[in-house]
C-alpha cells in the first residue's frame, strides 16, 4: 500500500510538472509571436509613432520598436544592423546575449523570420528573429525577441519540488500511520500465533487475549471464534481423555476377573471348569455389549447414524410398549398415545425408549409400576418413561447422562453406565434432547423430545 501511495504521488507530481512546463512553453511561444506581430505592424507602416514621420533608417525602426515594447520578466529584445548588435531592452537578464558572439552569429543576419532555441550560459533561450527592411535604407536590420526559458520555468520547478517534498512527508506520515494501524490489526493475529504455539497436548487452557470489542470488529470476531474453537477442542480432549480412562477402567475389570479365575482354574475338577467357563462367557458378553455401545456412541455424530422415515407415532408407541413389557415383572401402563405422524428413525427411537424402560426396571422393585406415553406438542414429539422407583438425587441428574456414570442407586446394575449416554446421543442426533423430572423416593420420568421432522445430525451436538 505504501508503494502504491508513493507511485501515485510520483505520477501525480510528474504529470503536473510536465503539463505545467508545456503550458509555460506554450505561453512563451505565444508571447514571442505576439511581440513579433507588433514589430511587423510597426515596420510595415514605415511611420514613427512618436513623430508621425517616416523612419529615416533601419536603426530608427529598431530603436523605436524596442523602446515602445515593454519586455516581460525573463524576456529580452535585441536589435542588429548589418550583423552587428545595436540595441537591447533595459530589462535585466541572467546573461548578456548582446555580447554572446555565437548567439549574434545565429540571429544577426537572418533574411527571413526564424524561431528556435539556444543554450546559453543561463540555460535555454527561446527566440524569434525577424528581418527589418526599409526601401530608403540599404542596411539590413534584425529584431529579436528572446525568453530565458529555464528562468521562466523556475516557478513551475519550485512548485514541483514543493509537491515532491509534500509527497515525501505524506508518505512518511502514511507509513507511520500504517505502522500503527497494522500493528493494532496484526496484534491479535500475533496473539493467535503465540497462543497456538503455546498449546500442547497437556495444556489446552491458553486463550487469545481479547481487547474491548467495537461494532464491526472482524478481528475481534475472529478472536472470539478461535477462542470458542479452543474451548470446544479442550472440552473434546478432556472428554476423550476421561472416556479413554473410564473405558480402560471398565474393560480392565472383566479382563482381570477372567484372568483371575483362569489362573485359579482346577482343570481336573469338572464343576470348577464349568463354573469358570460360565463366568468367562458372562464377562465376555458384558465386554461385547460394552464395545458395541461404545461403537454406537462413536457413530452417533455421523449422518448415516439415522435412517428417518414418516412414522405413525401412536403405532410406534404401541409397538415399543409391547416390547418393553417383557423386561420385567412390573405393572406396565400405556398412558397416552400421540396421534401424529413424524419424520424420525423408528429403530433408534425404539432403542432409546427400551433403554429408558430397562433403566426403570433396574431401579424399581417387583410390583412397582412403569408407564410409557407419547405426546405431540406441535413442533415436537415426546416419548416419556415414568416409574415408581427410587428416583434420582439432584447431584446425579446431569452426571448420569455421562459415559460410564452411574447414579447412587445403580449398585444393583451390572451395566457399564452407557445406556443413558446412548439415549442422549439418539435424541441429539434427531435434533432433540433428553429431560429428567425426578425426586428421590418418588420415582423418575425420562422424556425423549425430538422434532416432528428430525434435523440432520451435526458433529459435536449434545442433548
Amino acid at each position: 500500500m505504501l508503494l502504491l501511495v508513493l507511485c501515485a504521488l510520483a505520477v501525480l507530481t510528474l504529470v503536473t510538472w510536465r503539463l505545467s512546463l508545456d503550458d509555460v512553453d506554450a505561453r512563451m511561444d505565444e508571447a514571442l509571436r505576439s511581440e513579433i506581430e507588433e514589430f511587423s505592424t510597426l515596420t510595415r507602416s514605415g511611420i514613427d509613432p512618436a513623430t508621425g514621420h517616416a523612419f529615416a533608417g533601419v536603426d530608427e525602426v529598431l530603436e523605436t520598436a524596442i523602446t515602445y515594447n515593454l519586455a516581460r520578466p525573463n524576456e529580452k529584445f535585441l536589435g542588429y544592423v548589418d550583423g552587428t548588435f545595436a540595441y537591447q531592452s533595459r530589462q535585466q537578464a541572467p546573461v548578456l546575449l548582446a555580447g554572446d558572439s555565437r548567439f549574434t552569429d545565429l540571429v544577426a543576419t537572418v533574411d527571413r523570420p526564424e524561431e528556435g532555441t539556444y543554450e546559453s550560459a543561463a540555460g535555454e533561450v527561446r527566440y524569434i528573429a525577424v528581418p527589418v527592411r526599409l526601401e530608403n535604407d540599404p542596411r539590413k536590420g534584425v529584431i529579436v525577441a528572446a525568453y530565458f526559458a529555464d528562468q521562466e520555468r523556475e516557478d513551475v520547478n519550485e512548485i514541483a519540488r514543493l509537491m515532491a517534498s509534500a509527497g515525501a512527508v505524506t508518505v512518511l506520515l502514511v507509513a507511520a500511520g500504517a505502522w500503527v494501524v497494522a500493528g493494532r490489526i496484526l496484534r491479535p493475529l500475533r496473539d493467535i500465533t503465540a497462543t497456538a504455539r503455546s498449546i500442547t497436548d497437556t495444556d489446552l487452557s491458553r486463550r487469545i487475549p481479547q481487547a474491548s470489542r467495537r461494532p464491526g470488529d472482524e478481528i475481534g470476531e475472529l478472536v472470539d471464534t478461535v477462542n470458542a474453537m479452543l474451548d470446544r477442542v479442550e472440552n473434546a480432549v478432556v472428554e476423550q481423555r476421561r472416556f479413554v480412562d473410564d473405558a480402560g477402567h471398565e474393560l480392565r475389570t472383566p479382563i482381570t476377573i477372567v484372568r483371575g479365575h483362569l489362573e485359579l482354574l482346577d482343570t481336573s475338577d469338572p464343576e470348577d471348569v464349568a463354573t469358570t467357563l460360565a463366568l468367562v462367557e458372562d464377562e465376555l458378553m458384558r465386554m461385547n455389549r460394552m464395545v458395541s455401545d461404545l461403537l454406537l456412541l462413536a457413530k452417533s455424530d455421523q449422518p448415516e447414524f439415522l435412517r428417518t422415515e414418516n412414522v405413525d407415532v401412536a403405532a410406534l408407541t404401541s409397538a415399543i410398549f409391547d416390547k418393553i413389557t417383557g423386561l420385567g415383572e412390573r405393572e406396565w401402563r400405556l398412558d397416552h398415545l400421540a396421534e401424529v405422524d413424524a419424520v424420525l428413525d423408528p429403530q433408534r427411537i425404539t432403542q432409546a425408549v427400551v433403554a429408558l424402560a430397562d433403566n426403570a426396571v433396574r431401579h424399581t422393585d417387583e410390583g412397582g409400576w412403569i408407564a410409557l406415553s407419547s405426546e405431540n406438542t406441535g413442533a415436537t414429539v415426546r416419548f416419556s418413561v415414568a416409574d415408581s422407583g427410587s428416583g434420582v438425587s439432584a447431584e446425579d441428574r446431569d452426571r448420569i447422562f455421562e459415559r460410564f456414570a452411574r447414579g447412587a442407586s445403580a449398585r444393583r446394575s451390572d451395566g457399564a453406565g452407557l445406556g443413558l449416554s446412548i439415549v442422549r446421543a439418539i435424541a441429539a442426533a434427531h435434533g432433540g434432547r433428553v429431560t429428567l423430572d425426578s425426586e428421590p423416593g418418588r420415582g423418575a420420568t425420562f422424556t425423549v423430545e425430538v422434532p416432528v421432522v428430525a434435523l440432520p445430525p451435526q458433529p459435536g451436538r449434545q442433548a
